[in-house]
């Protein structure tokens, strides 16, 4: 199933159900394309760096690449079936280390995560939000990251990482 983040809803529990307003993106060259195949590589990668890749975590992040539009915290939450004992911070912990891992983004200005693809290499996270169906769409920005670099360096500042938000209309919205 290939990522795309759109649609404007806050129902999770539709998450693996096609939407009316389908964003098919060019943009995403890295975003996962198989669910069980990304989750079996995001194991293996968490594996590799001395981490565990809990049911909770694994599960977390399977209905983050399921979702058709960023996943808030408490709509995940509500979706780990069988999970019994979830709890906020439950969620929260795994949300963190999925981050941490480079499995994850949170969307800052909607309070939201989305999966991330681009395990392979490091980079910043560049989203385009759009203002009319809602949808959020990573960009590959390699020189804008590369820009951002260079000056936060030059600053004396020591980047770890960013995350940069551009609202506007997307291609679909926008044709």
């Amino acid at each position: 199933m290939p990522l795309h983040i759109g649609t404007k809803t806050h129902d999770i529990a539709r998450m693996a159900t096609a939407h009316t307003h389908d964003h098919i993106h060019a943009n995403t060259p890295c975003s996962p394309q198989d669910v069980e195949t990304f989750l079996n590589d995001a194991e293996a990668l968490v594996m590799r760096r001395g981490a565990r890749m809990t049911r909770i975590r694994r599960k977390v992040l399977r209905l983050l690449l399921e979702s058709a539009e960023p996943a808030k915290a408490y709509d995940l939450l509500a979706n780990l079936d069988g999970e019994g004992s979830a709890k906020p911070p439950t969620v929260y912990r795994a949300l963190d280390f999925l981050q941490e891992a480079g499995l994850a983004h949170k969307i800052e200005s909607l309070n939201a995560y989305v999966p991330c693809g681009h395990t392979s290499h490091s980079h910043s996270a560049v989203f385009l939000i759009c203002d009319t169906c809602g949808g959020a769409e990573e960009l590959h920005a390699v020189a804008t990251s590369d820009a951002l670099k260079d000056e936060t360096a030059a600053a004396g500042f020591k980047m770890t990482r960013a995350v940069v938000e551009v609202r506007g209309i997307c291609r679909d919205c926008n044709a």
